[in-house]
């Protein structure tokens, strides 16, 4: 029996979790140093998972297979295609970074009255997401992935309300009630589409009846299944309706604001860059393989809803006056954007796609990051509170402006790729669509260039005349996330080599191709 290499790359993170959570209080330190170390041999794993994937192999590789619960078909069925590898891959080496980060996030600090804050719970939640958020990429059975989809809501949840933002606490509760509040908040909307899809999953077992998505689809192809188109579509609104509130898509998308605005800058990145993208990974994975006509139904609305987001989005970004708020904004256009690409039904698109949820994980992880370093050091995420920055702290400023940039696609810096491999694949089927979702990147411009101008440049504040510059630690965060920005900017081939194949499977699935180019015969 070979290693179960996929089982480990999860577990991992979830036997280090408890052991974290168990380190003795008085043992702060040696907490971050154990969750940081759990959370680097995990990376080792996910990069042992990289090197023995093959790209031209099996669609499901490394697979694991176990009877679980035998009177109801549910197993334990894991294996990862290259859509789930990248997004494997990007977990394991943003958690890192993420606890390091927030290294003093959860210390014990006076804020009107002395209050004890848990470190070991705080980087406990974070390597339990983890965990829960790898399993949900790697699993093949659809009950094994629905209870994980659910079960990473409650980490989150303590760490959105339980270890906010203290950037606006002034002793008197408010803070804490605004924080309880979004947690809340999130966690009610994304219960709610869980429950949603919890029956569409019941009745998928009793069309089915078992959960395996590798059988399934295999059934559905050779015509041993046959779903009715009504049931088909009601199944389908089922699963996306969760998957769209994770993702989040615009109408359903009101959580993440306030959940970001009011959580630390790492649990920010938890969020917006490693949770949320379950949600367009399930797209691809289960709304297009298990329903693929009731996928293509639904793609006028679809890409109608990812178009509102993509234009909402940055539109109230433009308008924001807090820092963080601003980023989340940004990034439900950015959803959008990768919504299209999958529901455009093309190569170019879904390449796109998968590629911009690898990219955006890492631009707005440099991004949140550095700017979660700029409040903590002034105390303030309102924008107006800021000035002249660059002038006393160059590197901040300089790293800042990097991740706003590759956040508004700046060609050479990783988003541009998939963003325009989107456009492309958009143009091919949908001219119109593609028109209206460039306007997009003109506002995305807009509000980066807008923000980097009102917190770093023009006179320099008194409150920030002696803010120091990014610190060892923190340079250690930042460097390598631009490093990857630029180097997947100039040479995403690494990434599109592993996504493209599946890409071509999942095309099939759907029964569709890339339209043919309309070329004028030569004379």
């Amino acid at each position: 029996m070979s290693f179960p290499l996929l089982t480990a790359t999860a577990a991992l993170p979830a036997i280090g979790a408890i052991a974290t959570a168990a380190v003795p209080a008085a043992q702060r330190v040696a907490a971050k140093w154990l969750a940081l170390l759990v959370s680097l041999a995990t990376l080792v794993l996910a990069a042992i998972v990289l090197v023995r994937f093959d790209p031209g192999g099996d669609r499901y590789q490394l697979t694991e297979s176990h009877a679980w619960i035998k009177d109801f078909g549910v197993r334990y069925e894991l294996g990862v295609d290259g859509i789930g590898l990248a997004l494997v891959a990007l977990t394991a080496l943003l958690i890192p970074f993420v606890i390091l980060a927030g290294w003093h996030d959860a210390d014990p600090q006076e804020t009107g009255s002395s209050r004890w804050r848990p470190t070991q719970g705080f980087f406990a939640l974070i390597l339990a997401v983890e965990a829960m958020v790898i399993i949900s990429f790697e699993a093949t059975d659809v009950f094994l992935f629905y209870i994980f989809f659910e079960a990473m809501l409650i980490p989150m949840y303590f760490l959105i309300g339980g270890f906010g933002d203290r950037a606006h606490e002034h002793g008197d509760g408010a803070a804490a009630t605004q924080r309880s509040y979004a947690a809340v908040k999130f966690l009610l909307y994304n219960l709610v589409g869980g429950l949603i899809m919890l029956a569409a999953v019941i009745g998928l077992y009793v069309v089915a009846g078992n959960f395996s998505l590798q059988e399934i689809v295999q059934a559905r192809a050779n015509g041993s299944l046959h779903m009715a188109t009504s049931t088909e579509r009601w199944l389908f609104l089922g699963f996306f309706f969760a998957f769209a509130v994770k993702a989040p898509l615009w109408p359903l998308h009101t959580w993440l604001p306030s959940a970001m605005g009011e959580a630390t800058a790492p649990v920010a990145v938890l969020i917006t860059a490693v949770v949320d993208k379950v949600g367009t990974f399930a797209m691809l994975r289960f709304c297009l393989q298990l329903f693929p006509e009731a996928s293509k139904w639904a793609t006028p609305v679809i890409l109608v809803l990812a178009l509102i987001s993509i234009i909402y989005g940055a539109l109230l970004a433009v308008g924001q006056r807090d820092i963080k708020r601003l980023v989340a904004y940004a990034s439900i256009s950015h959803f959008g954007f990768i919504i299209l690409g999958i529901f455009a039904m093309t190569s170019q698109g879904q390449s796109g796609a998968t590629l911009y949820m690898v990219n955006h994980g890492i631009s707005t992880a440099a991004l949140m990051l550095v700017a979660g370093f700029l409040i903590s050091r002034r105390g303030s995420r309102l924008i107006a509170d800021y000035g002249g920055v660059q002038k006393v702290a160059p590197v901040l400023a300089g790293t800042f402006l990097i991740g706003g940039l590759a956040t508004l696609s700046l060609p050479g810096l990783a988003p541009f790729v998939s963003e325009f491999l989107v456009l492309v694949g958009a143009f091919e089927r949908y001219p119109a669509v593609g028109i209206v979702a460039t306007f997009g990147i003109v506002l995305a411009a807009l509000y980066t260039l807008v923000l980097y101008q009102r917190t770093m440049t023009g006179p320099v504040k008194a409150e920030v005349a002696e803010m120091p510059d990014l610190r060892v630690r923190e340079l250690l965060v930042v460097a390598p996330l631009i490093a990857l920005l630029i180097f997947l900017g100039v040479y995403p081939k690494p990434v599109t080599d592993i996504v493209n194949p599946a890409v071509q499977q999942t095309m099939s699935d759907v029964h569709k191709t890339d339209p043919k180019p309309e070329v004028e015969a030569a004379k």
